[in-house]
């Protein structure tokens, strides 16, 4: 029996090529390999082991000698009394400004009645209008006799 599972001889075929794709060429990253130690016990026994070394603690990042928060507190503060320092002086020239206008008022109403009671009260010069004269009248029994 043939390869191909038949009883004939097989005949020829085209010949395929395979090439091989070459891996990374690039060397694999060092690794690291502790150093092996080895103890002599008193009693002259050896143990062997990897050294470890002890745990260093993360270095402590310096803190400023003032926290953020505390200047921005005090930044907030400074611009609060500078914006209080101009509401006061608002607040100042509005009742200053009600003032003035509340005398101007007063000023028109004082100068407007005096000119309306020189009007009223001033001396009789007839301009042209009717006189009417009256009279000491008698009046007897629902009669008037004028």
């Amino acid at each position: 029996m043939y390869p191909d599972h038949t009883t004939r001889p097989p005949t020829a075929r085209a010949v395929e090529l395979h090439h091989p794709t070459p891996l990374s060429t690039t060397a694999p990253a060092s690794v690291a390999v502790p150093t092996v130690a080895s103890i002599v016990l008193p009693d002259g026994r050896i143990v062997t082991g990897y050294a470890i070394s002890p745990m260093q603690p993360e270095p402590v990042v310096a803190k400023p000698p003032i926290s953020r928060a505390a200047v921005n507190v005090a930044l907030g503060g400074v611009g609060f009394l500078a914006v209080c320092g101009g509401l006061l002086l608002l607040t100042s020239f509005i009742a200053a400004l009600a003032a003035l206008v509340a005398q101007l008022v007063t000023l028109a109403a004082v100068i407007f009645g005096g000119w309306i009671a020189v009007q009223v009260f001033s001396a009789s010069s007839h301009r042209g209008g009717t006189t009417v004269n009256i009279r000491k009248a008698v009046i007897k029994r629902s009669h008037f006799h004028g």
